[in-house]
């Protein structure tokens, strides 16, 4: 028994051995490869981790357009679906026209009635203008028979003195005194006469101006009544092309609450065109997580709905105030009871590249993981 024992104890101990050898491997194996972990995180945590900022309170967004009528009436057939693609300017809503329509016409005739009656003024003035030019030249020729008629009154005038002498000295008869002072009292009529037309046709000249200034003012008001009555056919046109509702933007259709003979009236909302091509990502960030965000700064974009497919954007701007500060009821905290709360800052994410393969729609949650390291630290890795 003792031989048999003796035989086995070195081969227990050679075992024993191997077993320790191989424990000491494994642990030397596993320190370095815990050594090497740790190096390698540090090395990231150094030159990566610490710089990238991520936050699941985030969502993709676009800036989609509500359609509401700008008229009122029954609509007339409605061109597009739920869900349908569009392009800006397609045609979505038409309303019936028909009224609108008699509108614009009844507007348009009263354009062309006023055009007649500017027209006519514009005539008027003309007319009265030249009745100012035609009394000015009547007033020159009065104004020459009163001179005239002055030269032939002094005229006679020295005649009859003339005679009068002659006839007291027994020169000339008492008839030719006579008839020089019938003569002289005729001229003395016709400068009178003379000067009643020229005082005549001044008159005839006031109211000549008087009907010209009448006419400058009944040709101003036919123009601001033709500027009324185009306004009004602008108006009509307007209105009977606000009957054709059409997409804003490009995009796709959604909340169509419209039908074809509804009776919709302005404000009220038929549809909204979602501009899928223009998806953005607004993330709410923490305060904290702000200090070294930067606008341009790259990001990466997990949706939730295919996360294994990460999208790249870039910063884009910053909200100007945390969304406590929007709320319809902000938090009030001048009070006893006061407890601090990180805020939360949303930032607009934009994409690199135009949206292709998985659909990203408004609404879906995603990660976003923005890389805050400066320039040169990100190109030397």
């Amino acid at each position: 028994m003792n031989v048999a024992l003796d035989r086995t104890a070195p081969a227990e101990t050679a075992q024993q051995t191997k077993a320790r050898s191989r424990r000491r491997l494994a642990c030397i194996t596993s320190g370095s490869l815990a050594a090497i972990t740790l190096l390698a995180f540090t090395s990231y945590w150094l030159t990566t981790g610490r710089y990238l900022e991520t936050t699941d309170d985030a969502y993709i967004r676009a800036d989609w357009v509500a359609l509401s009528p700008r008229v009122a009436g029954y609509v007339a057939e409605v061109e597009v679906a739920d869900d349908q693609p569009v392009n800006a300017g397609d045609v979505l809503v038409r309303l019936q026209n028909r009224d609108y329509r008699a509108r614009r016409d009844h507007a348009r005739a009263g354009v062309a009635e006023a055009q007649a009656a500017l027209a006519a003024a514009q005539a008027s003035r003309q007319v009265a203008n030249e009745r100012i030019y035609q009394q000015q030249q009547a007033i020159l020729q009065a104004a020459a028979a009163v001179r005239s008629a002055t030269a032939e009154q002094h005229r006679t005038e020295l005649d009859m003195q003339r005679y009068r002498g002659l006839v007291r000295d027994d020169a000339a008869t008492v008839q030719r005194l006579e008839t020089a002072s019938a003569r002289a009292t005729q001229a003395q009529a016709a400068l009178q006469a003379a000067q009643a037309a020229l005082r005549e046709q001044r008159s005839q000249l006031a109211m000549a101006k008087a009907r010209s200034a009448q006419a400058d003012a009944e040709l101003h008001q036919h123009a601001a009544a033709l500027t009324r009555a185009q306004a009004h056919r602008q108006l009509a046109e307007q209105d009977e092309q606000d009957t054709v509702i059409r997409a804003p933007i490009t995009g796709v259709v959604g909340q169509r609450r419209v039908r074809a003979g509804q009776y919709v009236v302005p404000g009220q909302p038929l549809l909204a065109v979602v501009p899928l091509q223009q998806a953005y990502v607004v993330a709410n960030y923490k305060e904290t997580q702000l200090a070294r965000m930067r606008p341009g700064q790259p990001v990466e974009i997990r949706v939730d709905s295919f996360a294994s497919q990460p999208l790249q954007g870039h910063v884009a701007s910053f909200s100007p105030a945390s969304g406590n500060v929007f709320a319809l009821l902000p938090s009030d905290n001048a009070t006893g009871n006061f407890t601090k709360i990180v805020q939360r800052f949303p930032v607009r994410i934009l994409l690199d590249t135009p949206l292709q393969g998985p659909k990203v729609l408004p609404g879906m949650s995603v990660v976003s993981t923005v890389d805050t390291r400066p320039a040169e630290v990100a190109d030397a890795h």
